[in-house]
């Protein structure tokens, strides 16, 4: 922020998420700089406002863990019907095809559907690396930044195939010593650090079944020399667990831990399948977990212990998963289908809408190492969504943030990232959604004539 940024009071919301700022937020350039309490005004004047009174004030929704090529394999007949590991190596031969020009519509696809939805960081887990991606997260990069999103981008790889035992096909394995020279390369180009950061990087090896113990200990070295974060798929299924001991010899956990990735620099997809000294062992290395709550069900996969592991310390984030699991990308329908599944598990009293909001903002930025998003605090950055109440499903609602989960909001209608906005009146800002869309249909088309 300079001492010439514009201010902008976005005052009296209707509800907001944090009650410090129930009076609005005020923001200059890219931060928030002031809170205002219920019914007050800005301690100092203001250039410009905007009046929030019809709308729900959220910080941006962070989205900690996605698959955005999986968009152009949305509801895929083969792969319906089936638990994880049938569905991966019925899928994995469609992805094995994807070219660039497909994974570029299919990322900006993905990363506008969950803006409108209301989320002003996105994260992506990209592991697809035939001959014909060899940029897939430098396209990403480029999507990102001329969209204008914060992006948390992962370096993905697998090296075991099923030549090896391995579930993908060999045309998607790549060599240890071309991933990992790949990953440098990435780090040093694009992650930014530091608050306002708009594009960071982690290194994400697939998941234990297919990589190598090798590489799943480099990985974590290369993150430690970088400062950077690591990522992975862990305890998504009881087959998964099976695996790892006839493999391994050990729970999944254990071989994490065995690989030197038990830590506050690591956050986990799924998380579902771990014992009750498993979930104190990750609160006390803060390791977080990324809940997907909607391609659990889809798979069949089980039911994350979100409250276990959020008491025992470790951070819990929100994430909508690929879109051949979900099969959307939207984070605000995910935060209805997460408090719904938790309270299968869990009382109303423990597991409320509340909580949910706190996974998909707060908890979610602590996954991915960051405190200066997620909030609506003095000095955090100005990400914000905001809700209208004027559809059917919100008439006669009476607690209007409650209602964003309860009657299932869907679409936000106004988004601001980093002090811009990058939707208005619930579109996105420069995107021509007929076209984009058009576009993308026809790449799926194509991609599934390929096999």
């Amino acid at each position: 922020m300079t001492e010439t940024a514009q201010t902008l009071w976005i005052r009296h919301p209707l509800a907001c998420a944090d009650e410090r700022a129930a009076g609005g937020v005020v923001v200059a350039g890219s931060r928030i700089v002031e809170a205002v309490p219920a019914g007050g005004q800005p301690s100092q004047p203001v250039d410009a406002t905007f009046d929030a009174s019809r709308h729900v004030l959220l910080p941006g929704l962070v989205n900690t863990h996605h698959h955005f090529y999986q968009t152009l394999t949305r509801a895929y007949s083969p792969a319906l019907n089936k638990e994880l590991f049938p569905w991966l190596t019925t899928l994995y031969d469609v992805w094995a095809n994807l070219d660039e020009s497909q994974l570029a519509l299919a990322s900006e696809l993905a990363m506008v559907e969950l803006l409108m939805s209301g989320c002003t960081t996105v994260a992506d887990h990209h592991y697809v690396f035939s001959g014909a991606l060899l940029n897939a997260i430098d396209q990403q990069v480029e999507t990102a930044r001329r969209l204008g999103v914060r992006a948390a981008l992962t370096r993905g790889s697998m090296s075991v195939g099923r030549d090896d035992g391995g579930l993908p096909p060999q045309s998607v394995v790549q060599d240890e010593q071309t991933i990992i020279d790949d990953s440098q390369r990435l780090i040093e180009r694009y992650h930014e650090r530091g608050d306002g950061a708009m594009v960071t990087l982690a290194l994400a090896p697939c998941s234990p079944f297919s990589v190598s113990r090798e590489l799943m200990g480099e990985s974590a070295r290369l993150a430690e020399t970088h400062d950077v974060r690591l990522h992975t798929h862990l305890a998504e299924t009881e087959d998964e667990t099976g695996y790892c001991q006839r493999l391994f010899g050990m729970r999944p956990l254990d071989y994490l831990e065995d690989c030197g990735w038990l830590s506050n620099r690591t956050w986990l997809a799924h998380g579902i399948h771990f014992n009750d000294d498993e979930v104190q062992r990750l609160g006390r290395a803060g390791t977080g977990i990324a809940h997907c709550p909607s391609s659990n069900m889809v798979l069949g996969s089980g039911m994350c212990r979100t409250l276990e592991l959020e008491a025992a310390g470790a951070p819990v984030g929100l994430a909508v998963d690929g879109s051949a699991s979900n099969d959307h990308s939207n984070l605000a329908e995910e935060m209805r289908q997460a408090m719904l599944l938790g309270r299968l598990r869990y009382s109303p009293g423990e597991l409320t809408h509340e909580a949910v909001i706190r996974w998909a903002t707060r908890g979610s930025a602590r996954c991915l190492g960051r405190d200066d998003i997620g909030g609506l605090e003095p000095g955090q950055q100005a990400d914000l969504a905001l809700f209208r109440l004027d559809e059917l499903r919100f008439s006669g609602a009476e607690n209007p943030l409650a209602a964003l989960l309860l009657c299932g909001a869907h679409r936000a209608d106004r988004v601001m990232v980093a002090g811009r906005w990058r939707v208005i009146d619930a579109l996105p800002c420069d995107i021509d959604l007929e076209a984009l869309m058009a576009k993308h249909d026809e790449a799926a088309r194509r991609l599934r004539a390929a096999l």
